[in-house]
């Protein structure tokens, strides 16, 4: 998937366009894709651990984290690691799919987190505007807030990012992932159909992206700066770190399951975009018998490179 939409294992729900009938719609059913996104979870592990752990070092040895926000959690892949990365905090799965968040509580209790890892459903940004005069509207304040490719599928990006910013104890860190590079999974030349299937695929990505965007309600464009963005919402110390996925070839079961969950979506939503011979040849990938297919060729792999933004509220 593109870097806008290839990491989702940690989102919220949006349904901007619920019932569309159209085949390149942009509305997404994020319950439909639970199986996707653990997997895709799964796949991360070993970076998301190294996120986590250099969030804590950004947070410095003397910041006692007790609450921690997964803003987005999906099935909740990201949550555990939190939970097992700060022994001592109560990390709450916030999102708004229930079938995520029933993933993520049966994921903590494998992981024997459950007493420490809480699930709560809510709704971006009518949630954290909250009512009750809190911090955090409805969901509490928190000193470290994680929010995984949730933060573009909200109207007003600024908006969420001041709202979540707001939540935040003093010295508390806010952290997103955003942006990146998109990821890679087959070479230029694939001996199907003509070269280059995924630098088009990308181009189709951007533009589905942008049009999502101006759907979702109250859409605001803004210049995607997002150390510009967290200094905007009062945060200081902002920084930024890209951690890397890299899956060489031949790639093992699970990873070439993930490969073909993302290209059935991408042929599923882009199927009237796409030229005639770029659909014979997704359809070629995607026959599980055919020896060019993704679950047997040999030079299929994943690089997928993801940036991490992070700013801190001022210590009162």
């Amino acid at each position: 998937m593109s870097a806008h939409t290839q990491s989702h294992g940690h989102q919220h729900r949006h349904d901007h366009r619920s019932g569309s009938t159209d085949s390149d719609s942009t509305d997404i059913d994020w319950e439909a894709m639970a199986d996707t996104l653990e997997i895709n979870g799964d796949l991360h592990l070993p970076t998301l651990r190294q996120t986590a752990i250099r969030l804590a070092e950004l947070l410095g040895p003397d910041k006692q984290v007790r609450r921690i926000l997964d803003i987005g959690s999906g099935p909740g892949v990201m949550t555990c690691v939190l939970a097992e990365a700060f022994p001592d905090a109560q990390v709450v799965a916030v999102d708004g799919a229930p079938a995520l968040l029933d993933r993520a509580l049966a994921r903590a209790e494998r992981h024997g987190l459950d007493d420490r890892v809480a699930i709560r459903h809510a709704e971006l940004p009518g949630d954290l505007e909250g009512g009750d005069g809190q911090a955090g509207g409805g969901l509490g304040e928190a000193d470290l807030i994680w929010s995984s490719k949730a933060v573009h599928h909200v109207g007003d990006q600024q908006g969420v990012l001041d709202a979540l910013a707001g939540a935040l104890r003093p010295g508390g860190m806010l952290a997103v992932a955003e942006g990146g590079l998109p990821m890679r999974f087959l070479p230029r030349d694939i001996g199907i159909g003509t070269p280059g299937l995924q630098a088009r695929l990308d181009a189709m990505q951007e533009f589905w992206f942008e049009r999502m965007r101006s759907e979702l309600p109250g859409s605001t464009s803004t210049v995607e700066d997002w150390p510009a963005m967290l200094g905007q919402a009062g945060l200081t110390d902002v920084s930024s770190f890209t951690y890397l996925l890299d899956l060489p070839a031949p790639l093992g079961e699970t990873a070439r399951t993930f490969v073909r969950n993302q290209l059935t979506r991408l042929r599923d939503v882009m199927s009237e975009s796409l030229e005639a011979d770029d659909r014979k040849t997704l359809d070629i990938l995607l026959d599980d018998t055919a020896p060019n297919g993704i679950l047997r060729r040999p030079d299929a792999f994943v690089l997928s490179a993801t940036t991490v933004f992070a700013g801190v509220r001022r210590a009162s």
